[in-house]
């Protein structure tokens, strides 16, 4: 299999001895598992619940994380041992698998090279659940950064693809069949139309998950070298796939919908210092681009604004209760900021913004959010965060 050769073509490539040694392991426990559980092809389509008398389960959301060292060799491990010690039904990774620009003489991956892509696989066919992810600009936008190596963004994102999309199967090990955005909507590398295969769907026990790729750096449109087509074509497949997930929610009578994206796209006006503004009304960005992007001053392009506007129509349409899950501002936070354009909340939308960062801290915020999930009760969604015992930084264990 592709994910095998990736996985142990890695492993012979990494300096350190310890971390070396986690990464082969995580290999042996996922070409073991993944040929003992691999699923029905037809285990998505069906939503094989049975008559199970306890239809609630957990799930697990984690992102924007390692982003140094002592994250990538001890943090994410840790993490990942929590994980796995709890009875998860999947995982998601919701982007981000570096740091912003690559530390000069960094010991694991912190650049844009195929290293970094290699590890991040270990980690996640390392959980004993499916684990899904969502890709992050810090793994693929980004990379034209000098700093990450000057690399196409577009060919990274070609690559990711190759690495961790290239079947309708999850990862981890237990993998889960997804449902994948086939069509030819999505710009490649070689300037044409590619499947945007990173864009999945999945139900179980009555709620509908999607993944879309919608990132930070103002989606492509600012940062290094903005690339105003690809977005284009991106923006309009994430639009389609988010319209169409709510259909399929209300075709299969499903209580409730959970998205999981990289960017904070911002909501309203109250969080300058950790995402874009915009009038919560009208969905229009009011911000202006900071010192450090080569266009500045003026003002931000807006990638998210025609997403947002349809994202509010289908939630309000479905009326069951939506979770938008995201990461990319670093501050762990569940909260209702939608409103619609008359300025009142929307009461049926919920937004979590995962751990993640705070490399100057160690592993500070390399933590988990604990999603129990139960379609019988009213919310659906109830949230646990869970400290990493071992990662604790600040205040030790008791």
């Amino acid at each position: 299999m592709t994910r095998d050769r990736y996985v142990k073509g890695g492993l012979r490539t990494e300096s350190n001895v310890n971390w070396w040694r986690f990464l082969r392991n995580v290999a042996c426990l996922a070409v073991a598992a993944a040929s003992a559980v691999w699923p029905a092809a037809d285990s998505f389509a069906h939503d094989e619940d049975g008559n199970s008398e306890s239809r609630a389960y957990a799930i697990g959301l984690w992102g924007d994380l390692p982003y140094s060292d002592m994250q990538a060799q001890v943090g994410v491990p840790n993490l990942i041992a929590d994980m796995n010690s709890q009875k998860l039904a999947f995982t998601v990774h919701d982007g981000d698998l570096k740091a912003g620009s690559g530390t000069p003489g960094s010991a694991t991956p912190t650049t844009c090279s195929d290293a970094l892509y290699v590890q991040a696989l270990g980690y996640f066919n390392a959980l004993k659940s499916a684990a899904m992810l969502t890709p992050g600009d810090n793994d693929w936008t980004d990379c034209d950064r000098a700093s990450n190596g000057a690399f196409s963004s577009r060919e990274r994102l070609d690559h990711e693809r190759k690495v961790f999309f290239d079947s309708p199967y999850s990862l981890g090990q237990r993998p889960m069949l997804q449902e994948v955005q086939t069509d030819r909507l999505c710009l490649n590398n070689d300037n044409q139309l590619a499947s945007c295969v990173e864009n999945r769907r999945w139900m179980l026990h009555g709620v509908v998950y999607a993944t879309l790729n919608i990132q930070g750096s103002c989606n492509n449109l600012c940062d290094t070298k903005p690339d105003p087509a690809e977005f284009a074509a991106r923006n309009r497949a994430d639009i389609l796939w988010m319209q169409q997930t709510f259909q399929e929610a209300i075709a299969r009578h499903a209580s409730a919908v959970m998205f999981i994206s990289q960017a904070d796209p911002g909501w309203d006006n109250s969080d300058a210092t950790r995402a874009p503004t915009r009038d919560p009304k009208t969905l229009v960005e009011n911000d202006s681009l900071p010192s450090s992007d080569p266009a500045y001053p003026g003002p931000t392009p807006d990638g998210f604004k025609d997403f947002l506007l349809a994202l509010r129509d289908e939630v309000i349409a479905f009326r069951k209760p939506v979770a938008y899950v995201h990461g990319d501002s670093h501050y762990f936070r569940i909260d209702r900021p939608f409103l619609d354009a008359q300025g009142r909340r929307l009461e049926n939308f919920t937004r979590v913004e995962t751990f993640g960062d705070n490399q100057a801290h160690g592993n500070n915020d390399v933590h988990w959010l604990k999603v129990f999930v139960d379609d019988r009760s009213r919310e659906v969604f109830s949230f646990q965060p869970q400290i990493v015992p071992a990662n604790r930084t600040a205040v030790p264990q008791p």
